[in-house]
Formats: C-alpha cells, sequence, structure tokens
C-alpha cells in the first residue's frame, strides 16, 4: 500500500491540526495503521494507532487525551487530529501501515508515507 500524508503546517501553542493519510489500493481495510513522529536529533517515536476495522485504538501516553486516530475505509484515508498541541509535538509526522498492531515499534510498520511536518511555536 502507498501512503500520502498531509494537513501538516505552523500552529500557535494550544492550537489544533488535522492530519491526513491517504492510501492508495483495494486492500487498505486489511491494514492496522499507526503514525509516528521524528523531532530533530530525535528517534522516530509512536503516537497513535488504530486496529483495521477502527475498532480498536492505541496512543503514546504524551499525546493521550490530546490526539484522536480515525480511519474511514470507503475514503482510504487515517486520520490524526491533534488538540491542544505543544511545542514538543513539533515534528515531522509519518503515517505507516502494519499487518496487525502487536507491537507499535516502527519495523512492525512495512509501509511509509514521506511525512508531512508540524511546527507549534509557543
Amino acid at each position: 500500500v502507498q501512503l500520502q500524508a498531509s494537513g501538516g503546517g505552523l500552529v500557535q501553542a494550544g492550537g489544533s491540526l488535522r492530519l491526513a493519510c491517504a492510501a492508495s489500493g483495494r486492500t487498505f481495510n486489511r491494514y492496522a495503521m499507526g503514525w509516528f513522529r521524528q523531532a530533530p536529533g530525535k528517534e522516530r517515536e509512536f503516537v497513535a494507532a488504530i486496529s483495521w476495522s477502527g475498532g480498536a485504538t492505541y496512543y503514546a501516553n504524551s499525546v493521550k487525551g490530546r490526539f484522536t486516530i480515525s480511519r474511514d475505509n470507503a475514503k482510504n484515508t487515517v486520520y490524526l487530529q491533534m488538540n491542544s498541541l505543544k511545542s514538543e509535538d513539533t515534528a515531522v509526522y509519518y503515517c505507516a501501515a502494519a499487518n496487525d498492531i502487536k507491537t507499535v515499534v516502527p519495523n512492525n510498520f512495512g509501509s511509509w508515507g514521506q511525512g508531512t511536518l508540524v511546527t507549534v511555536s509557543s
């Protein structure tokens, strides 16, 4: 599956952004999907994941209560709604696809989008 992330930009602290990840192919609904982020000089880290049906979601502690992952299988798209943004949320955000979410480490995700930059100004 090929992935294309969009929706990044510059936002003030406390603001909101909604990222989208559009997938190609007719098998999107077979994949679990995840969002990861990588800040300058840091390793890529898990942000959120959602099962193929949307029935299960998982979040990093740092974003729990502020970010919401969702998907629309009819549109082959997964979303990340980000509220109450903080300067430490500044990073390139990547969407990724996996066969399952037994683990949310990057190596479990076989397909990656190109990333979209989110900059939160304080």
